[in-house]
């Protein structure tokens, strides 16, 4: 069994994994859109709203990676 001090500090590196790669998620379908909205004259609410589906997207898949299997990582790649 692992010590408290080694669960803590592996749950703090995922979460901040899972952290980093929503918000990434989150600007890059934000700015995305901002691209796609802008020609189009659309709205900047939709380019927000894309940029919140991806960031609930990657959310859900780092939450995936960490129950299949207990690691550090958000990711679903093997040995990351």
């Amino acid at each position: 069994m692992p010590s408290t001090d080694t669960v803590v500090k592996t749950a703090a590196t995922y979460g901040r994994d899972l952290l980093e790669r929503t918000l990434s998620t989150f600007l890059q379908a934000f700015i995305g859109g901002i691209v796609i909205t802008q020609p189009l004259d659309g709205s900047m609410w939709y380019a927000a709203g894309a940029g919140g589906i991806g960031a609930v997207l990657a959310l859900g898949k780092g939450l995936i990676a960490r129950w299949r299997d207990v690691t550090n990582s958000a990711s679903l790649a093997k040995g990351v």
